[in-house]
C-alpha cells in the first residue's frame, strides 16, 4: 500500500504536508514530527446508529435520576476531583515520565476493586507482570483488579464485554491504537480515534474512564487540542527532580473547582497523601535567617504555608541574574521594580534568586507580599520576624492589596503557631485567631526589619 510523508505538531495536532520551524496552529518552535500517513483504505459504509433514549427530558427529572458520585478513598484524588469520580465521566492524567502517574492510577483502580466490580487496568506500555511488581510494591494485589496488556483498541473494547468494572483504566491513550486509522499510535488521528471510542464506553456504560497522556518538552499534553476538549476532566500531576513531593491539579474540571490541589510523598510503597501540607512544607525552615518568609498562599479550598526564600548578591555581570524557582519570573521581574521605586533600595546592580521551598509552583497574587519582605531581608542582611507569616498582593503604584479568604489564612497561621500575621489593611478589619499587622504599602515592610536597608 502507498505511503506519504505527514508532519504534525506535538503540541497541537496541526498537520503539514512538509516540516515548519513554527506552528501556525498553535505557534510553536520546533514541535513537527515527521511519520508515514498510510493512503485512506476502503471500508465498508457502517449502518446508522439508532438513536439512545427517548429524546429530550426535563432538567427536573434529570437531576432527580442524578448518580452520586463514586468515592476512589485514595485521599487528595477525590478532592481534586471535586468529591469524587462522576459515573461516566472522562478524566485525562498528565505528567513528565516517572512522575509517579501510573502508580497513583494504579492506587485508584485497586482501592475501586472488588469481586463483585472489578476494577480493569489496561496496560499498553507494560505487561501484565510488570504492572503487577508494581501491585506487589504499593500493596495493592486485589483479586477484583484485572490488568489487560494490550495496545489494540478493539481488542480492549472486545474483551471488555458487556461488562461494567468500577473504574477503567488506560496507560496510556498515546500508546493505544484503533483500526479504524491508519496512522502510527500517538498520532493526532489515533488520539482522537481512540479517546472517542472510550468516551463512547464512559457516556453509554455510566463507568467513569481515566486517559493517562504523555507530556511534551515543554510540560504540555501532547497529542491534538481536541483531545483535551474532549474529555470531563484534565488533571495534571507535577514534581521537581530531586524531590519527593507530587502535586496533583486539576486544570479543567466540569464537575467542580480547577483550584484545587493534592500533596502526595513518593516513597517505597506509593504515593501518600500529605495530611497536613502546611507543616510538612515548613518541615526543615530555619526561622531567623535574612531572607527567609513564610506566606500563606491559598490553592483551592485549604491555605497553604510555604516559605518563600530570596537571595540578592552583588553581582559581576553587565546584566544582573532574575531566577525564580517555583514563581513566575516575570511577577519577580515587576516586583523589583515596585521597590525600586517606592523604597529607593537599588537592585539594578545585584542578583536576585528567588525560590519556593518543597518544590511547588504557584501563581498566587497573594504570594507578592511574602517575596517583596523575602527580597527586603536578604538586601538589608536583617531577618524578617520567623513568629509573623505573611500574604498580600501589590499594585503598581506600591499599595497592598486585599486578597481572597483571609480569615481561613490566618486561621491556618494559627494552628502552625504563628504569633501574627501581616496582611492587607483592607483585611485587617475582621476577627482573627491571632494579632495582625496592617500593611499598608511596600515601604511599611521595613518596619518589621527594625532599620532602613543598606544599600
Amino acid at each position: 500500500m502507498a505511503t506519504e510523508t505527514i508532519f504534525f505538531c506535538t503540541d497541537c495536532g496541526h498537520e503539514s504536508g512538509k516540516w515548519l520551524g513554527q506552528c501556525p496552529g498553535c505557534g510553536s518552535w520546533n514541535s513537527f514530527t515527521e511519520q508515514p500517513r498510510m493512503r485512506p483504505k476502503k471500508v465498508e459504509r457502517r449502518p446508522t446508529v439508532p438513536p439512545r433514549g427517548d429524546g429530550p427530558i426535563s432538567v427536573v427529572d434529570a437531576a432527580e435520576s442524578t448518580t452520586p458520585r463514586i468515592l476512589s478513598k485514595v485521599e487528595g484524588v477525590d478532592r481534586v476531583l471535586g468529591g469524587g469520580f462522576v459515573p461516566g465521566s472522562l478524566v485525562l492524567l498528565s505528567g513528565e515520565p516517572g512522575v509517579g502517574k501510573s502508580t497513583l492510577l494504579l492506587q485508584v483502580a485497586a482501592a475501586f476493586a472488588e469481586k463483585e466490580r472489578p476494577a480493569l487496568y489496561v496496560s499498553a506500555e507494560e505487561s501484565a507482570q510488570q504492572v503487577a511488581l508494581r501491585a506487589q510494591r504499593i500493596d495493592g494485589i486485589r483479586s477484583g483488579l484485572m490488568l489487560h496488556a494490550e495496545t489494540s483498541c478493539e481488542a480492549v473494547l472486545t474483551h471488555l464485554g458487556d461488562s461494567e468494572p468500577a473504574v477503567i483504566v488506560i496507560d496510556s491513550v498515546q500508546s493505544l491504537v484503533s483500526e479504524d486509522v491508519d496512522s502510527l499510535a500517538g498520532s493526532p488521528n489515533q488520539v482522537r480515534a481512540v479517546a472517542a471510542r472510550f468516551q463512547h464506553i464512559a457516556k453509554t456504560r455510566g463507568v467513569p474512564v481515566v486517559l493517562v497522556g504523555h507530556v511534551t518538552k515543554d510540560g504540555l499534553i501532547a497529542g491534538p487540542k481536541v483531545l483535551e476538549h474532549l474529555v470531563d476532566v484534565v488533571l495534571s500531576l507535577e514534581g521537581e527532580p530531586g524531590h519527593d513531593l507530587r502535586v496533583l491539579r486539576a486544570t479543567k474540571n466540569r464537575f467542580g473547582t480547577v483550584s484545587e490541589m493534592a500533596l502526595f510523598s513518593m516513597t517505597g510503597n506509593g504515593l501518600e497523601a500529605v495530611s497536613n501540607p502546611s507543616a510538612w512544607m515548613l518541615e526543615d525552615r530555619r526561622p531567623g535567617s535574612p531572607g527567609s518568609v513564610v506566606a500563606v498562599a491559598l490553592e483551592g479550598t485549604a491555605p497553604l504555608l510555604v516559605e518563600v526564600q530570596a537571595l540578592v548578591s552583588p553581582s559581576n555581570l553587565g546584566t544582573p541574574r532574575r531566577v525564580a524557582h517555583g514563581l513566575d519570573n516575570s511577577r519577580l521581574s515587576l516586583l523589583l521594580a515596585v521597590l525600586e521605586r517606592h523604597t529607593r533600595i537599588h537592585f539594578g546592580d545585584k542578583d536576585v534568586f528567588v525560590n519556593l521551598v518543597g518544590g511547588l509552583t504557584l501563581r498566587e497574587p497573594g504570594l507578592d507580599l511574602a517575596i517583596a519582605a523575602a527580597l527586603l531581608s536578604s538586601v538589608s542582611d536583617r531577618p524578617f520576624p520567623a513568629d509573623t507569616a505573611v500574604f498580600g498582593e501589590i499594585g503598581l503604584m506600591g499599595e497592598v492589596r486585599a486578597v481572597s479568604r483571609a480569615t481561613e489564612r490566618v486561621r491556618e497561621a494559627a494552628a502552625l503557631g504563628f504569633e501574627s500575621v501581616a496582611l492587607p489593611a483592607r483585611d485587617a478589619d475582621g476577627h482573627f485567631d491571632l494579632p495582625v499587622k496592617a500593611v499598608r504599602d511596600v515601604a511599611g515592610l521595613l518596619a518589621f526589619l527594625g532599620s532602613t536597608s543598606k544599600e
